[in-house]
């Protein structure tokens, strides 16, 4: 394999290797990400010192039959806060039944780690949490999806679960439960919310997701690139157009694939429409969720007007059908362009417009002020990220710690606050919204004219049937994409050509995780509007 290592890969590698009782053996390296393989005694001396280092782990996944091993690989994905490159821990499992959990060190690992036994069987040893994940009690006892031997299909749920799904149970004089959903009054996804409270206050919340499991990974095995687009693009319906880029950027990224500048600028510009449409979105359900529609409508109205845009663009109103790796499908017009530079200039007015007239409303800023508190310290070992982190205290955004296309040469304006409460995150998101509109309006000036679509790659095979530029490509990337709730991570391993592993994992997943300690404190009736400054996806949690 060629690897490529540049002034911030070597730095990093030179860090691992101070920190490591061995020589890790070195993969793959680009740009952005190392990956060394570490036998089980340095891994085990690493973890700690990675954490003490200040280390975020990002993403755990597993593969089967990686490289030619027999068994399963681990993949520990670590970053740092600013613009270090990612480093990847490769770590055989084997045929081992069970490893050693890093939970205790990386909190973060607790839902990765059970997402894993799940899907592929494997335990692990000193686990914080061992219960089930995205497979309910319906599932049969050694069901496994994710595993080669398992072929896709229905399968037979059990009429009578073997064993009960054991919540946490709080204890004390005066404490008692209030079980909600998984089913809700609205439209809205299935979740279950387990809350502990003395009188009116939380004292406890638990979160039990994922139940529409959907088997989005398991789909993509042995497709081509091409048709894993469309499933990437139903991971999470307003994160259409992230995750779509960010599985093309993998795949670009494998195959050696450079965009033409005007694919890149469009890519942008499309990236930052959900962006406005989705936190649109979020600040009305805020003022919705305490009442107040009438500021709520605004907001409203204007989401609904960048769909159309979207739609005027792309022929989608969520930006669906039109990335693919190597860049577009198709053009977009400069006639559609010009009118969208018009709409802004209309959109930025009523939207201050809006803004205003929220500030000047002293209940409703009561009801966001000191509200469901997400404290800094929990950013890092939960991988918070987003507006979610940004409204703590937390800079971090990939597009500027790890810019990918054009935002290489387009950096956003980051905003940041640091009471981690409601109010902060409506403020956040609202400046985002802003920050979105600017950016287009810089991408689409003097907009490059010429191809969407790459024409050569080292793949060298751009022009056939398949047109990605993959043909009988085998290699492995990571692409990490900023979406309106934070980073999703992407992870593509192709065997000649073909996808043999797809891991998806969004912002929500991680985020979720720190709704449990936004409501302590708080009063049940304030949890919806807790729950809507966050906005978190279900489904995509729920691959």
């Amino acid at each position: 394999m060629d690897i490529k290592m540049n002034k911030d890969t070597m730095e990093l590698l030179s860090i691992i290797s101070g920190i490591l009782e061995e020589e890790p053996e070195l993969l793959n390296a680009r740009e952005n990400e190392i990956y060394l393989r570490v036998s089980e005694t340095g891994f085990e001396s690493a973890t700690p010192v990675l954490a003490e280092r200040k280390f975020s782990l990002i993403g755990l996944f597993c593969a089967e039959a990686f490289e030619k091993k027999d068994g399963f690989t681990l993949f520990y994905v670590f970053k740092r806060a600013g613009r270090a490159p990612t480093l990847v821990l490769v770590r055989e499992a084997g045929n081992e039944k069970k490893v050693t959990s890093v939970a205790g060190t990386f909190p973060s690992a607790s839902w990765f780690e059970r997402e894993i036994r799940d899907g592929f069987g494997l335990d692990f040893a000193g686990a914080l949490d061992t219960r089930r994940l995205f497979l309910h009690e319906c599932y049969p006892e050694g069901f496994h999806p994710l595993q080669k031997a398992f072929k896709n299909g229905p399968i037979r749920p059990l009429e009578v679960p073997e064993k009960e799904y054991k919540f946490r149970q709080v204890k004390g004089e005066g404490v008692y439960q209030i079980p909600v959903g998984p089913v809700h009054a609205g439209i809205i996804e299935p979740g279950h919310f387990r809350f502990s409270v003395i009188g009116e206050s939380i004292f406890s919340l638990e979160i039990r997701l994922f139940y529409n499991h959907r088997g989005i990974e398991k789909l993509a095995e042995g497709k081509s690139p091409s048709e894993c687009v469309a499933l990437a693009e139903a991971v999470s319906g307003d994160e259409s157009m992230a995750n779509a880029a960010g599985f093309c950027i993998a795949v670009e990224q494998v195959c050696g694939i450079t965009l033409p500048e005007r694919a890149e600028r469009l890519r942008a510009i499309m990236l930052e429409l959900e962006r406005i449409y989705s936190l649109l979105g979020d600040l009305a359900g805020m003022a919705v969720d305490v009442g107040f529609s009438l500021v709520s409508s605004p907001f409203s109205i204007l989401r609904e007007e960048v769909f159309r845009q979207n739609e005027k663009l792309t022929g989608s109103r969520f930006l669906r059908g039109i990335t693919i790796p190597g860049g577009l499908k198709k053009d977009i017009p400069y006639s559609a362009l010009k009118d969208l530079l018009v709409f802004f200039d209309k959109f930025s007015k009523a939207f201050e417009s809006a803004y205003d007239r929220v500030m000047s409303s002293s209940s409703l800023i009561d009801r966001f002020a000191t509200t469901g508190v997400i404290k800094k310290e929990l950013v890092s070992p939960l991988n918070l990220t987003g507006p979610l982190a940004r409204a703590s205290g937390c800079p971090a955004d990939t597009r500027l710690d790890r810019p990918y296309g054009a935002y290489r040469d387009f950096s956003p304006e980051p905003s940041v606050r640091k009471r981690g409460d409601v109010l902060s995150r409506f403020e956040v998101k609202a400046d985002e919204i802003r920050a979105s509109v600017n950016l287009i309006l810089r991408l689409a000036e003097n907009l490059p004219q010429g191809s969407v679509f790459a024409e050569t790659g080292s793949a060298g095979n751009i022009g056939n049937s398949d047109r990605t530029g993959s043909s009988g490509v085998t290699g492995y990337s990571l692409a990490l994409v900023e979406a309106a709730r934070g980073q999703n991570l992407h992870w593509v391993y192709l065997k000649n050509g073909l996808v043999d592993r797809y891991k998806v994992r969004i912002a929500s997943f991680c985020n979720w995780q720190a709704i449990e300690h936004a409501v302590i404190g708080n009063i049940v009736p304030d949890f919806p509007l807790i729950n809507k400054s966050l906005n978190l996806s279900y489904a995509g949690t729920d691959l």
